[in-house]
């Protein structure tokens, strides 16, 4: 009996709808970020995460600085950094996130990093010594810290957090019944309870959403009532965008009409601040809520 060969089909990807067109990254100030990024050696989430908005946040003159490396010891199947065995982290970073935020006269500075699960403290070591970095260099600048999971190590939350930002995100990225597919190696509650913890070592707490990867506007609501419960202030909800096609599809591009609901039935619920829309992330207009 003859068999046919199999044919694999190349993955067809959902066409984007007009509302998530971006402009490409010109001008002077875009050439004066990357120029201080390359410089320095540093990373940003920017570039490693393939971020739509870095065109018009360079060219802005800010950016999200991404430190202990640009290789995540976690394999979450949404995002676009690179996942392996990470070098030893560079002690010399603080002093360059520190120098290269002060050329640039940033007013209000995000400062995000990779998992490091390997290390005993999860990197809050590196974490405290950037943030007292750049408060000495910078006074005057307000600082933002997009944490990841500690795995329950609170001792080293309780370090990543004390260096004197304003304030501390953490990303419950998707609804309770996608955590297995979309962060295998994170916990739902314990996300949660990180938050929580945070709130009480006196921080202004945030956390973003990605909709589109097929969840229900139910659980979009269950979810920002499980964040209020753990005393949440601002939240942020953007498209998921599918980064190469290794990554998870897009299920759905959810309307503009839709995140404005979700931005006022979250304000209705109590958040302080909401950002929502097809383009927003984690840093989007992040000094907006201070």
């Amino acid at each position: 009996m003859l068999e046919l060969p199999i044919v694999e089909h190349p993955q067809t990807r959902k066409k984007r709808p007009d509302w998530l067109r971006v402009k490409l990254p010109i001008g002077e100030e875009f050439k004066k970020v990357r120029a201080l990024v390359d410089e320095y050696k540093l990373h940003t989430i920017c570039q490693s995460g393939n971020c739509p908005n870095m065109g018009e946040c360079w060219g802005a003159g800010t950016a999200t600085f991404m430190i202990l490396g640009n290789t995540c010891t976690r394999s979450c199947s949404f995002c676009a950094v690179k996942t392996g065995r990470p070098n030893e982290y560079d002690e010399d970073e603080p002093r360059r996130v520190a120098e290269a935020i002060k050329l640039m006269q940033v007013k209000h500075a995000v400062i995000t990093s990779v998992n490091r699960d390997e290390l005993k403290d999860r990197g809050a070591e590196i974490w405290y010594q950037t943030i007292r970095a750049v408060k000495t260099l910078s006074p005057e600048t307000t600082i933002e810290t997009l944490i990841p999971d500690v795995k329950a190590n609170w001792e080293a939350l309780e370090r990543m957090i004390s260096a004197g930002q304003e304030v501390v995100s953490h990303n419950m990225e998707t609804v309770p019944s996608l955590y297995r597919k979309v962060r295998p190696q994170a916990k739902y509650e314990r996300s949660l309870e990180q938050i929580k913890r945070t709130k009480a070592y006196g921080k202004r707490t945030k956390s973003g959403i990605m909709v589109g990867l097929g969840e229900t506007p139910e659980e979009v609501f269950q979810i920002m009532d499980d964040l209020l419960a753990h005393d949440c202030d601002v939240l942020t909800i953007g498209q998921y965008l599918q980064p190469t096609k290794m990554h998870l599809e897009v299920a759905e591009f959810v309307h503009p009409d839709t995140f404005a609901m979700y931005k006022e039935v979250g304000l209705g619920k109590g958040f302080r601040y909401v950002e929502s829309g097809p383009l927003v992330r984690s840093s989007y207009h992040a000094e907006r809520h201070l």
